[in-house]
């Protein structure tokens, strides 16, 4: 089996795992085969008026599909 992984940034007004499973969440809707995903990193952009926003920066893993040559 050949995984492939990608960089997610996910993102929450509320915590660090509402940012990681906005990241999950995507890969998932959006990838097949998704393996497992780990956190690079976590951030908070304080640069908003409003508020803050909470982030997290995930590596995806999925699994490649298999392909006769």
């Amino acid at each position: 089996m050949v995984y492939k992984k990608i960089t997610l940034i996910g993102s929450s007004s509320e915590s660090f795992d509402a940012a990681t499973d906005d990241a999950l969440d995507r890969a998932k809707s959006t990838l097949d085969n998704v393996a497992w995903m780990e956190v690079k990193e976590l951030g908070v952009e304080v640069a908003s008026a409003d508020g803050h926003e909470y982030q997290a920066t995930v590596e995806v893993a999925f699994r490649l599909e298999d392909h006769d040559e």
